[in-house]
């Protein structure tokens, strides 16, 4: 399936290495690494859009939108509890 979304036409990062945005661990010489992504990120037109799709497509590994999969991780339980604690009060619920 071929991914056709234009807001990555606009991304800061499309000409940078993509290794950058995927670091190997979350120690040593990775955090080094993270942090640089995430500069990519916050000069980044599209960086909600980027983040919106790597927490709609769960995605599992590296930067999106200026976070970590640790950090996206955070987002989505959050989300999660507060999904749950609407339907057991007859909120209506959002998705992030």
């Amino acid at each position: 399936m071929r991914d056709t979304a234009p807001w990555r036409l606009a991304a800061a990062c499309r000409f940078a290495d993509p290794e950058l945005f995927f670091p190997v661990s979350a120690t040593g010489r990775s955090i080094d690494q993270v942090a640089l992504a995430k500069s990519v990120c916050a000069e980044c037109i599209v960086r909600r859009q980027c983040l919106e799709f790597a927490l709609a497509t769960r995605e599992p590994h590296g930067v999106w939108g200026g976070m970590t999969e640790e950090e996206r991780g955070r987002i989505a339980t959050r989300a999660a509890r507060r999904a749950a604690e609407a339907v057991m009060s007859g909120r209506p619920t959002r998705r992030w």
